[in-house]
């Protein structure tokens, strides 16, 4: 173990996670580097996990019995230590329950365990949600990796394994949710990628048919992701930085005129109490188109 997490092997494949957020920080494979680094400058994360909410909050706050409680972008996984429950060669299980500090912002006991599992040229990802308290759980999770892209390079794509709608919601001033949308240049089941298409904050598409999309980096290789359970996929870079995130939701942020509770909020889910939830995800790497 590392002091500041532990390493995976499984032949030549390599991968870092950082005990605080359970966020992966590197990831090689056949010694190429897949995830970005992390840069002060412009996005300081590589992976981080998110959970209990995704996306903004409208006010950066959650109400719950009337009572508001502040929560940032993406709610305060990525910034919990969790622990590390279990630790073999190629995987490792980690573990965060609610504590004094997460009910400063969320009233709710849990129980949120990741199991990351790696092979030559796949890195599997799998959670585990328990409700111990006495009233229902509502969540919303995912991972937002980010991964090396060259947004010079012509002829990247992304290809869905299934027909999505050709537009996305358009993103009010605070990363909410507005009911406008705005078109996507989808050629059949691919969209070519560009630039100029991420310049216009997050493209989220909701309630995706595909179960999986394959993001084509061109001479950087291919990677596929599978997701199960998790309806909403989002794509997000910013201008000339080296990183595309492919992310896996299964919620989103705030709609722009939202003023419930939380338990109210679109795409949150209810966990009974006693109730325990499971969602999934496998990233392939593969080598460019020959």
């Amino acid at each position: 173990m590392r002091q500041d997490g532990i390493e995976l092997r499984h032949g030549a494949a390599r991968l870092r996670l950082a005990l605080t957020g359970a966020e992966p920080r590197s990831w090689q494979v056949g010694g190429q580097e897949l995830l970005w680094p992390g840069d002060a400058a412009s996005w300081p994360q590589s992976a981080p996990v998110l959970f209990p909410t995704v996306g903004w909050c409208r006010g950066a706050e959650i109400r719950h019995r009337g009572q508001a409680y502040p929560m940032g972008v993406h709610g305060f996984a990525a910034a919990q230590p969790f622990r590390l429950l279990s630790h073999r060669a190629d995987s490792a299980l980690l573990l965060l329950q609610d504590s004094a500090a997460t009910r400063r912002h969320f009233p709710f006991a849990f129980r949120l365990a990741l199991r990351y599992r790696i092979t030559d040229d796949s890195l599997s990802v799998g959670f585990r949600l328990d409700n111990p308290g006495d009233e229902a759980l509502p969540y919303a999770l995912g991972l937002h990796p980010g991964f090396l892209w060259d947004p010079a390079q012509p002829g990247q794509s992304l290809r869905f394994s299934a027909a999505e709608t050709p537009s996305v919601p358009v993103i009010a001033p605070g990363g909410l949710f507005s009911a406008r949308r705005r078109p996507v240049p989808l050629q059949g089941r691919v969209l070519p990628l560009s630039p100029a298409l991420l310049a216009e904050e997050a493209l989220c598409f909701l309630h995706l048919d595909s179960r999986s999309v394959l993001l084509d980096r061109g001479a950087a290789g291919r990677l596929r992701l599978r997701l199960w359970d998790f309806p909403h996929l989002a794509l997000w870079s910013l201008p000339g930085a080296g990183f595309l995130c492919l992310e896996a939701w299964t919620g989103h942020g705030d709609p722009e005129d939202f003023a419930g509770e939380i338990t109210e909020k679109p795409s949150m889910r209810l966990l009974p109490p006693g109730g325990t939830a499971r969602h999934r995800l496998r990233f392939e790497a593969l080598p460019p188109r020959g």
